[in-house]
């Protein structure tokens, strides 16, 4: 994380650095991406010295998830298709298992195994898919690839292989109609395990998405083949949709952040979906890597609160939360802070980040996508407001035992509301560097 933040303050990778032939690329938006992974699994190894307590396999707990981290980095700086396939790899396989990490739990242990056949079965999709591209244009590194599929004699060929290759990028983010495995996955993993895969994971699934979208795929170049930027913009409004409603019936907060996941994937395809060739692309592409720096932070944080309280004994619905707050006011005050920043409410980095994607939406003419994030939205502030209210006004639930504060796991709670306020007012001093990386890489 320091490498990465020293670098990208230092302005290495503009222009971009080319390694192995171009395999892969260390420019702005893979040491911003890199920024994103390290924080995140900084974070979750902290709180998990507490939760892991007293389990057995802790080291190779450590091990999986510095193996799913380096292979997150991977997918930011892939040059080539065949390495972002490697390493979106490298990244899934150890999530498997950190899925299923608690084997004497039959949730988690079939949370796993359906992670891992439904990512199998996209991997074969994924992989599938390149090898059409390949057919088309007799190359795997992206910016060849880019060159050679300009008005191709193959265009069913590439529409085929581009759908293909997107579909790939929709499992690894969540976005419907594959997130079916997310709300399984995330209610049966261990919760700092959850946080992971859920704002690391996902982030890993948009930087190799923006980069081969982008770059490969150049909608100017392949639309006589597919529009893939209409399929986006549907992907978006069905994706941010289907998961608020869904995470708005139901009873199980760990299950609601699961669905809500799915929606703020939504909100960051708007940074593919508002690339029509009119406005400034690199404002909306930007606007969806700098939401998903806060986003790594709240739902984190929100995730690794729900560790706190499976800590002490908290169960999962709303009703266990009831009055909370009187027996570990500064934990919920935390939590208040990530549910209504990830509402969009100017309580954290949330309500800035979310400005800069309906802006970006407006400016390139696609108002309507902005009008329903803001929608959604609205809708997601009644859930997130369930989770405050059962903290702070319902009456406390009996039993529930909250004497004594894990030390990690509380620092890191607290570490990500900290970081979510001051992105807030200091969200300024990043975005230049989304804005000035996305730009590079269309341009």
């Amino acid at each position: 994380m320091g490498v990465s933040v020293a670098y990208l303050v230092s302005g290495v990778g503009d222009p971009a650095v080319e390694l192995y032939g171009g395999q892969l690329v260390v420019d702005g938006m893979a040491l911003f991406f890199q920024v994103i992974f390290t924080s995140v699994t900084a974070l979750v190894a902290l709180a998990s010295y507490d939760y892991l307590e007293d389990m057995r396999h802790q080291a190779e707990y450590y091990i999986l998830l510095l193996l799913a981290a380096t292979g997150m980095s991977l997918m930011a700086a892939a040059g080539s298709l065949a390495v972002g396939f490697v390493a979106l790899e490298l990244a899934s396989l150890p999530s498997y298992g950190l899925v299923a990490f608690l084997k004497q739990n039959r949730g988690s242990v079939e949370a796993g195994l359906k992670y891992f056949l439904v990512g199998a079965l996209s991997s074969a999709v994924f992989a599938y898919g390149i090898s059409l591209v390949y057919a088309v244009s007799g190359s795997l590194l992206i910016d060849a690839v880019a060159e050679s599929v300009r008005n191709t004699g193959l265009p069913g060929v590439l529409g085929v292989g581009v759908l293909m290759v997107l579909g790939g990028f929709a499992f690894k983010t969540a976005s419907v109609p594959f997130h079916f495995w997310a709300p399984e996955a995330y209610e049966g993993a261990p919760a700092p395990v959850s946080a992971f895969i859920s704002s690391a994971s996902k982030a890993a699934g948009f930087a190799l998405a923006f980069r081969v979208m982008t770059v490969a795929f150049p909608i100017e170049g392949v639309v006589g083949a597919v529009d893939w930027v209409l399929a986006v913009q549907v992907l978006a409004v069905v994706t941010m949709t289907l998961g608020n409603f869904a995470a708005a019936t139901q009873e199980n907060v760990k299950r609601m952040l699961a669905y809500s996941s799915v929606g703020h994937a939504g909100y960051v395809l708007i940074g593919l979906a508002a690339l029509t060739g009119t406005g400034d692309g690199g404002l909306v592409l930007g606007a969806g890597m700098i939401h998903l720096l806060v986003y790594g932070f709240m739902n984190t944080g929100a995730f690794l609160f729900i560790a706190l309280a499976e800590y002490w004994g908290v169960g999962r619905t709303f009703a266990d939360y009831n009055g909370l707050a009187r027996r570990a006011p500064l934990a919920c005050v935390a939590m208040t802070v990530f549910m209504f920043s990830l509402a969009g409410l100017p309580v954290g980095g949330g309500f800035v980040s979310k400005y800069y994607l309906f802006a970006g939406a407006v400016n390139a003419g696609v108002w309507w996508l902005a009008l329903v994030g803001a929608v959604n939205s609205a809708l997601s502030l009644f859930y997130y407001s369930r989770v405050v209210k059962a903290m702070w006004i319902e009456e406390p639930a009996e039993g529930v035992d909250v004497s004594s504060y894990p030390s990690t796991l509380y620092a890191a709670v607290i570490t990500a509301a900290i970081v979510t306020v001051v992105l807030l007012p200091a969200l300024g001093l990043f975005s230049g560097f989304a804005f000035d990386a996305a730009a590079a890489v269309l341009f």
